[in-house]
């Protein structure tokens, strides 16, 4: 697993994917600070947060289209397949490299909240430790999400799609439940929102049901990308 873990971590960085990430992510993590705290004059945390998690619906699937998607067309996975690591742990070394870009990128963005502390004496540390906290977690499940979507097909350009399409239903859901007449239907969509569980972090609470539940569907899609290739391993 470590060997893959490094290969895959390694290939962000031999092709412009990597990069082209780290780049985008900064710039715009740079844009959304200056906008939501030094142009407001806000030492509020919350407010920049909440944007980045709606530019993840662009940025993940940038990290997560050629992590299986690649391996099949190169026709690559069949070696995977027969190699002598379990398929959980394949999968997981592969979630785990995108997961370690994704933070290092997100905390290197977050150095710019030292700002704060020159010309602000109100800052709420709880409530920006909460909120990071819950955003990486949240990013680990979009990770996890788009990482399942790439074993379905071998065109990134596919992957990356259906991936947005997949973090935008997922993070729509809490914006439409107050929409929806069905009490019941409304308390199940609410239930499931991922952008509702966060709401608790942009607060500075630190929620374990929300953590709880952001990593089941790590879990979840992790176990359906591993199920995806057993049964391409017997096919």
């Amino acid at each position: 697993m470590k060997a893959i873990y490094k290969r895959e971590l390694a290939a962000y960085f031999t092709s412009p994917i990597g990069y082209i990430f780290m780049a985008v992510y900064l710039a715009l993590s740079g844009a959304v600070f200056v906008f939501t705290t030094l142009y407001s004059a806000s030492s509020n945390t919350g407010m920049y947060f909440m944007l980045m998690i709606f530019l993840y619906i662009i940025l993940i699937p940038l990290l997560t289209m050629k992590l299986l998607s690649e391996e099949r067309k190169l026709k690559t996975e069949q070696i995977l397949l027969t190699s002598p690591i379990s398929l959980f742990e394949m999968v997981f070394a592969k979630f785990l490299a995108a997961f370690t870009l994704f933070s290092g990128t997100f905390v290197i963005g977050c150095l710019e909240f030292g700002v704060l502390y020159l010309y602000s004496d109100s800052v709420n540390t709880a409530s920006m430790v909460s909120g990071a906290l819950g955003v990486l977690f949240l990013g680990g499940a979009f990770i996890a999400i788009g990482l399942f979507v790439s074993s379905l097909t071998e065109n990134q350009l596919v992957s990356a799609i259906l991936s947005i399409f997949s973090i935008f239903v997922m993070l729509a859901m809490g914006l439409v439940s107050q929409s929806i007449e069905f009490a019941p239907l409304r308390i199940l969509v609410k239930w499931l929102s991922v952008f509702d569980r966060y709401s608790d972090f942009s607060y500075g609470l630190f929620s374990l049901g929300a953590i709880f539940y952001y990593v089941s569907i790590i879990v979840a899609f992790l176990f359906l990308t591993v199920r995806i290739y057993e049964k391409r391993r017997w096919e």
